[in-house]
């Protein structure tokens, strides 16, 4: 008999956390969500999936506490956050601080954790052509401290943000009717580009889990 005959593999306990990004609005349909998306993905690679969505929309890094503490064990967890910081104006060092105790809390338990910092809000149709570069810069700065923040708390964070701006700038079919929140076809664009990234981490957890 081979080493892993008869091996009981449990599924990949996969948590989704964050704001309305992680959560799917402007979707058209449950099953295009990024988590839908991304279980699918898992699924297609040969994984059993069991997936746990407890993303907020309108939630800011400060909210993530809570998210952490509700969220059941788990191997891997996606963490997308930053757009309601800038939105509502949370102090970048905050923000930064709140999302390094989340990976942490998450890291504690065992849990592998991909972040998706702030998005480019630069291109949104609400602001006004003039203002684009400032409000670019402003959300490079904080996805670099959150970026700083969450790799040394133990997180993996995916290096999406330049090329998921660069087709969200060029093709308003990406956005939904709000022009603000991605559209089924967005989802699916920022599925794919998170996918390698998770199905490495989902790889190692299996692997730790057999």
């Amino acid at each position: 008999m081979s080493p892993g005959a008869g091996r009981v593999v449990r599924p990949v306990r996969f948590l989704v956390l964050g704001d309305s990004l992680a959560f799917g609005t402007g979707a058209t349909r449950a099953e295009h969500t990024l988590g839908a998306r991304l279980t699918r993905i898992l699924t297609d690679a040969g994984h059993a999936v069991e997936l746990h969505v407890l993303a907020v929309p309108g939630a800011t890094s400060l909210e993530l506490a809570a998210q952490v503490q509700r969220a059941p064990a788990a191997d891997v967890a996606l963490l997308v956050i930053g757009a309601n910081d800038l939105t509502r104006q949370v102090p970048p060092e905050r923000s930064a601080a709140a999302l390094g105790a989340a990976v942490r809390g998450l890291r504690d338990r065992g849990t592998a954790v991909l972040v998706v910092p702030t998005p480019d809000l630069s291109s949104v149709a609400w602001v006004p052509p003039a203002f684009r570069a400032v409000v670019a810069g402003i959300c490079d700065a904080l996805r670099a401290r959150q970026t700083r923040a969450a790799e040394a708390a133990g997180a993996v964070v995916a290096p999406v943000a330049a090329e998921l701006t660069r087709r969200f700038a060029t093709d308003p079919t990406l956005f939904s009717a709000d022009r603000f929140h991605p559209s089924s076809a967005g989802y699916a664009l920022v599925a794919d580009a998170l996918a390698p990234h998770l199905l490495q981490l989902a790889a190692g957890a299996e692997d730790d889990a057999a």
